[in-house]
């Protein structure tokens, strides 16, 4: 039946097909692939499994204790590298300080999986023990030659440029710039990725709580802790406005992953739209020859695992997954036109 693909306006190409998982896996790649070289200031890549040895021990240890803090160690670090772009800084500095950043808590290998797994919020005393992970950190580094230059990671990344931070309520002269950067890093990755124990908090409301500890503290007398400088807030301004623009970049771009990826739905879509008008011509058919006409033509459009019975229910998974993109996408450009708005 040679005229059956032409009155369905559809070429039978023997090019692989693939199914809507295949494909956003496809998509993912891609995302992967592009991150190798948007992460960091050129190919030679800083990702986790390039470090030293000594580092990717570290890591490890840390990893098979929590799952979550190794990818949050991850996460602050490809945050920070980023941020050093947007704050022009120099490629051996963002080298530096991204390899601070995959550091910055492995202190808390020795805080005790009770505290450090805990489902729910700490107690005082569990808040205490957590907060030494910051200096079990810089011994950990002092301590390894490799280690020792990255001690910073560890040692600033919880300090406050108004002295309410921690471990030494250090005020902003004396907390170097990679300390700074990394304290907003960790902060809005904390915030904005879920836990078990508390409820998610979205990308706008995450970043106005940054943007937020940007301002002096109102009535410091009543604060709870200490408040060296009055004048200044507990995040560097420069650094949260940039972390801002990594967003919005990270949101555009994620609209331009699921456009390609609807982009490659479309073929099948079209194909098995086409199989369901032949479907209806078939069921409305009153002939035997022209019921056997149609059915042959779906089956030549059938492919993979797709049957006559089938592809139904594959279609409208289809149109369920373009819909649910499609929405996606409004909540992102909504996103990206309120961060825009966003006023440090």
């Amino acid at each position: 039946m040679p005229h059956e693909t032409a009155l369905l306006g559809v070429t039978h190409s023997s090019r692989i097909r693939f199914s809507p998982a295949q494909i956003l896996y496809n998509s993912r790649e891609k995302v992967s692939k592009y991150k190798e070289i948007f992460d960091f200031y050129d190919r030679t890549s800083l990702k986790s499994y390039n470090l030293d040895k000594s580092m990717q021990y570290q890591l490890n240890i840390l990893g098979s204790l929590d799952v979550f803090t190794r990818q949050h160690s991850e996460n602050v670090a490809s945050i920070v590298c980023r941020l050093c772009q947007y704050l022009h800084c120099t490629k051996s500095f963002t080298e530096y300080c991204t390899i601070c950043a995959y550091l910055h808590d492995i202190g808390k290998q020795f805080i005790p999986a009770r505290i450090l797994q805990k489902q729910t919020e700490l107690t005082d005393e569990e808040y205490e023990i957590m907060k030494t992970h910051t200096t079990i950190g810089y011994n950990i580094c002092m301590e390894d030659l490799k280690l020792r230059p990255y001690a910073a990671g560890p040692i600033y990344h919880h300090e406050a440029l108004n002295g309410t931070g921690y471990p030494n309520a250090l005020v902003k002269k004396d907390i170097p710039y990679e300390g700074q950067i990394i304290r907003v890093a960790d902060e809005y990755d904390a915030i904005v990725s879920k836990r078990q124990y508390k409820s998610h908090i979205g990308i706008i409301d995450t970043l106005n709580i940054l943007i937020d500890e940007c301002n002096p503290i109102k009535n410091p007398e009543n604060y709870k802790i200490p408040v060296k400088d009055t004048k200044v807030g507990k995040n560097n301004p420069i650094i949260v406005k940039a972390l801002i623009k990594v967003v919005i970049d990270d949101s555009e771009y994620e609209i331009s992953c699921i456009m390609d990826y609807l982009k490659d739905l479309k073929p099948d879509i079209k194909r098995l739209e086409e199989i369901e008008k032949y479907d209806k011509k078939r069921i409305n058919s009153k002939s035997e020859s022209k019921k056997n006409y149609y059915l042959t033509g779906m089956k030549y459009l059938l492919i993979g695992q797709e049957t006559v019975d089938n592809y139904e229910e594959i279609l409208n998974s289809y149109r369920r997954i373009v819909k649910e993109k499609k929405e996606h996408i409004d909540k992102l450009f909504s996103e990206i036109k309120t961060m825009k708005k966003l006023k440090i």
